[in-house]
This record gives C-alpha cells, structure tokens and sequence, in this order.
C-alpha cells in the first residue's frame, strides 16, 4: 500500500485527534421513544451549538448491508468507520453466494453432505434464529435445509438461538412457527427427519463474545451437543412454559431447553454424536468464535466438553482471518484492507484504542477489518476495561467512568496523536428495551463526554464525537408515517424495541478556540464511513483517494 501523503497546509494539531464512538446513540424520527432526544445532554446540547455538525447513514446499503430497509450494527459499523469505505457485509455476501450456488457447490459444503451420506448421521444447523439480518437470517436457514434434503440429507436438527434483539423482543414463536411449517412442507412425502432439537435465548446460551462469559458457551454446549437439560415435546410448548413461568422475561434471556423424542424417557431428540456435521449459520463473528473453539480445538481449557468428537465442523464465514477461525467456512468473508489504523502505523503515528469487553472488539478487531493483533506493538496500545457481569438495565452507566479516567490520561499525557473510543451504554443498555435505564445510559455517557471535551481543549487537540448506528434513539415500536407509537392491546403501554434503529446518527467535529479553520465539505449523503478520512485530514494527511470523502475541510 502507498504511504500517505501529508497535507501541504496542515501538519495537525498540537494534541491528539479523539475519536468518540457512542455505540447506538442516533437521531431520532418517533418523538415518543426517542431516549436520545428524552434524556439530559448538555454536552451533546452544547456539540451541536459549537462544533461542526453532520448527519451521517448508518444503516443499509450506506455500510454494505443489502438493501436500506436492513439496520446497521456495530461490526459493519466499526468496519466501516475503519476501513473508510463500503464493502460488501456478511448478509448480502451469503445472499450472493446462495443465488450463484457457489455456497453449494463449495468445497466446504460437499463435504458435510457427503460425511453426513456415507456415515448415515445427522446434519446440524445452529444459530440465531430470526431475520434480524444482523448475525444471521432465517432464509439462509430455509435454502441450506432445501439444498440438503435435495442433495439426500436425511436427518437434520436446528438448534435455534432465540433473537428478541434484533427484532421485537417476544417474536420467537413466529420465527417458530415459520420453520415448523417450513419443515412440514419439505417432509410431505418424504422418509426425512428434519426437526428442531434445541434452544435458548440468544443472552443466556452459545453466543457469548470477547470471552466474556464462557459460561454461556458451555450452557450451549450442554444443550446442543449433550443434549442436556429441560425437555419439551416441541419447540413452541418451551416457549410458552417459560413465558409462562417468568411473564417478564424476554427472547433473548430465555432460559435453554431441549426437544425429546419421546414423552416417555425424555432422551433428547438431537445431540449431536460422532460423525455429525455441524454448520453455525450466522455469518456475524464476534458471536460466534467461541462455540467455534470448541468445536475445533483439540486442546481447550474453557469448560469440559467430554470426549472429543470426531465430527465435521463449518461456519457461514470465517470469523477470525488471523487466528483461522473456524478453518471450514461455506463463504469468504468481505477482504477489508488499507485501514485507518495501519495507514497511521506505517506514517509512525503512535495510537490508542480502547472500550469495555463489550465493544473492545469493535475498535480493534472489527476497526481493523476483521485483523486480530496490531499492526505494529510498539506504536499501538489497546486498553480493555473488563465489563461487569450483571444485566445491563441494573448498571446502565456500566464502565464508561473508568474508560473516560483513562482517555483522560491518555490525552494530558501527550503520547497518542490519534485514540479512538466506544461507549458501549446506548446500544447494550438500549437491547434491553428498558428505557428508564437507557435513559440513565445516555446521560452517563452525556457526562462522561463532557470531561473529554475539556481534556481536549486543555491539550488542543480535536474532537470527533460520533456512532456506529441507532438504538436508544428508537425504544418503542413506531408508525414511521404517521410518527405515532404503537401501542399493546393488552397492556395499554407503548410496545417496546429493543433492535438497533434506521435511522441516521450525528457527527461533531469540535477544535477549541477556533485555532484550527475548517468547515463542513460539500460532499452529500455521507455515511460513517466518512469518518476515516475525516480523522486522517485532521491529523494533518490526505486520505486515499478511494476513501470515502471528509466532512471537513481545512482552509488554513
């Protein structure tokens, strides 16, 4: 790659350029359940009157997603903000791959068809079950269970990761429903067994991240693999037990369950047994590494498996391209290169990244175009404050006090020209759909905010204040045409939502004291990934050509 050029009439400023990501914190369209716009901001108040202002998508095909009805989410976010371009994202690269039939005709594909034929076993498919289009969608689900039965596969079992995320938080037996139903026509007149044999919500088994909490791994292990657990006779009758049982709880917390065969020995449906194939169908990575491991690795510590299973694994992607995680994968994931982060390592700019476990992943990994590692260690530093282990609506400040005590440090201190940070609170907090507590999430990172513009003024540096995507900003259901809110016949409340938004999020660009000269540039319909190039022209350099283009400019 070509090294950057320096700008010719400025060399940056005489502190760091901060880049503040407030993960899920967009602009409103639904008054209502707008907690944004509800909460107490001065500093994001006081951005807007000061600082130069721009709205940027976040969602749709402005971050690669495959169509503008479909929301952004915090890895293509990251990926975008990094990379400063827009590639093709894991949706639309799986959409493409199923209608060529190149995910069928892979190498991959073959041979969990042809080891499930030739050892009479079973082919599995676990993942999160929705059509969230975030980690995964139910379509892929449906064509890759046609494709089998097709191609001979008779015996399936889904293990279904209940969402309540990324879509309405208690929508799973519609999702249910729609498989079984699926399932009942592709069986007409068939000897197939294809059936779902376990689950879970989506918080509670399987999809734990950044090594947080392998406990939920190995709770999913126990459930799709063992077989271990509370039977039901079906799929609906588990959901509507724990519902019944825990009237609060929604989808995602779910506690795990598991499908018998038979009423009178409760023996699980599906566990999954030697010479097994097993296809994780999310192609989202940060949630589906872990389970991966355990699939894969000969010599793993993080729970006991059992014995070792001589089965045939596969991902939707590769979700980990340093580490080759998983080494099957059905499709390639997008070939992100030339990021921020390396075009600064190679022009010897000394760089800090850093966020709670929650988002630690997301402004290194994700930030780097799916690249775990540094670049360089001697001029990068990546800082990871441990995430506390309660529900996020009981500790909605979560650890964005002690991620500001150290950017705080980070920027008195001189050593960084460039540091980059996510507040996790709007999007965590707000998938719990409790808007008291995204309230309380908003206003903390409001007040967290405000000490970093002072320790930016103080070391006259730049400030660029920013999102991934939308979440607190979107809590209720709305009408979008009428901008009403929908409510719910048996409560008479608004009906809550706990997904990520469409809508678009604001960029600040704040240089105390007007010493800098800039103005908005004149480019339109700017998406995150803008953001990039606008940290590198701050900085003092010319962005790629290719990047997508700055929203400032500097006129002296």
């Amino acid at each position: 790659m070509e090294p950057l050029k320096k700008a010719k009439k400025f060399k940056g400023p005489q502190g760091p350029v901060v880049l503040v990501i407030l993960d899920g914190v967009g602009i409103g369209t639904c008054a209502e359940g707008d907690v944004v716009s509800r909460a107490n901001t001065p500093t994001l108040d006081w951005l807007a009157q000061n600082a130069l202002a721009a709205k940027l998508k976040a969602h749709g095909t402005a971050v690669g997603m495959p169509s503008d009805a479909d929301m952004g989410n915090s890895e293509i976010g990251h990926n975008a903000i990094g990379c400063g371009r827009v590639f093709a994202q894991g949706a639309r690269l799986v959409n493409e791959s199923i209608e060529s039939r190149a995910l069928f005709e892979g190498d991959v594909w073959k041979e969990l068809i042809e080891n499930v034929g030739q050892h009479d076993s079973r082919l599995h498919f676990i993942g999160l079950f929705s059509d969230g289009n975030v980690h995964s969608h139910i379509d892929h689900l449906e064509d890759m269970l046609a494709e089998a039965k097709n191609q001979g596969v008779k015996k399936a079992c889904v293990h279904i990761l209940l969402d309540g995320r990324d879509v309405p938080p208690t929508s799973a037996l519609e999702y249910v429903d729609r498989l079984e139903n699926f399932l009942s026509a592709l069986k007409a007149g068939s000897d197939i067994d294809f059936a779902i044999a376990s689950g879970g919500g989506r918080m509670q088994i399987t999809m734990d991240r950044y090594q947080a909490n392998w406990g939920m791994v190995e709770r999913g292990w126990k459930t799709h693999v063992l077989g271990e657990g509370r039977t039901f006779s079906s799929a609906r009758k588990a959901i509507e037990t724990l519902r019944r049982e825990n009237p609060d709880v929604i989808d995602q917390d779910l506690p795990p369950f598991v499908i018998a065969q038979d009423k009178a020995d409760n023996a699980p449906l599906g566990p999954i047994e030697e010479n097994d194939s097993i296809i994780f169908f999310n192609f989202r990575g940060d949630r589906a590494i872990e389970i991966s491991m355990a699939f894969e690795q000969a010599k793993f510590d993080k729970f006991s498996r059992g014995p070792k299973l001589n089965v045939k694994y596969a991902g939707m992607m590769q979700y980990d391209g340093d580490a080759l995680i998983p080494q099957k994968y059905l499709v390639n994931p997008p070939g992100i290169d030339r990021t921020v982060g390396e075009y600064l390592v190679k022009a010897g700019v000394r760089q800090l990244a850093i966020s709670e476990t929650q988002k630690f992943g997301h402004v290194t990994y994700f930030f780097n175009g799916n690249r775990s590692g540094k670049f360089d260690a001697s001029l990068e530093d990546y800082v990871e404050v441990p995430s506390d282990m309660v529900p996020f609506e009981q500790r909605p400040w979560m650890k964005a006090a002690e991620i500001t005590d150290k950017v705080v440090e980070a920027i008195s201190g001189g050593e960084y020209r460039f540091i980059r940070l996510n507040y996790a609170n709007g999007d965590m907090v707000g998938h719990t759909g409790i808007t008291q507590a995204v309230e309380i999430a908003v206003e903390t990172v409001d007040l967290c905010l405000a000490r970093l513009v002072r320790a930016v003024k103080k070391a006259k540096g730049i400030l660029v204040v920013s999102a991934d995507h939308g979440n607190a900003d979107d809590m209720y259901e709305c009408n979008y045409k009428t901008g009403e809110v929908v409510y719910d016949e048996k409560t008479g409340k608004p009906k809550s939502r706990t997904a990520h938004s469409l809508n678009p999020v604001f960029a600040y660009v704040y240089a105390p004291g007007g010493s800098i000269k800039m103005k908005l540039s004149n480019h339109k319909d700017l998406s995150i990934s803008s953001l990039a190039a606008t940290c590198l022209t701050l900085l003092g350099f010319e962005p790629p050509e290719d990047y997508t283009p700055s929203i400032v400019e500097i006129s002296a």
